[in-house]
């Protein structure tokens, strides 16, 4: 039986890609590496295999930053909009998909926190704050 086929993109539309819903993890990780890379609480990502992944337009215009000191932390993003991308793993072993960057339903919710010690302090779970349909 095929693998079911999500889509994701940048803000502009310029690098697309696809991966079939056969993720290894979805997690929420608030270190502070990842706070930094994406300028919110935490990061969403979705992991996958390699080839459970490909590019479909774009690819390059994606730009790699690896963090010298860090063993394997790296981010990508679209040179022309600067959305995050996903990018493979040091080892080789996974892509790391920014789960705001998926433009269809994954078909799955994260399944826990990592690095939750190191979340902001000014970090507050959704259901501790109002919430509002629009601006």
């Amino acid at each position: 039986m095929a693998q079911q086929m999500i889509k994701g993109s940048c803000l502009c539309g310029q690098a697309s890609f696809q991966i079939d819903m056969s993720f290894q993890a979805f997690k929420y990780c608030h270190c502070s590496r990842c706070r930094k890379a994406t300028g919110s609480a935490h990061a969403s990502n979705i992991f996958v295999l390699p080839e459970h992944f490909r590019w479909i337009s774009g690819e390059k215009n994606i730009t790699r930053y690896d963090v010298p000191e860090a063993m394997s932390f790296a981010t990508c993003f679209c040179k022309i909009c600067g959305s995050p991308m996903p990018h493979e793993t040091r080892s080789g072993e996974q892509i790391v998909v920014p789960a705001g960057s998926i433009d269809d339903d994954p078909g799955q919710h994260p399944e826990n926190n990592i690095f939750w010690k190191s979340r902001a302090s000014w970090y507050l779970e959704p259901d501790e704050i109002t919430k509002y349909d629009a601006y």
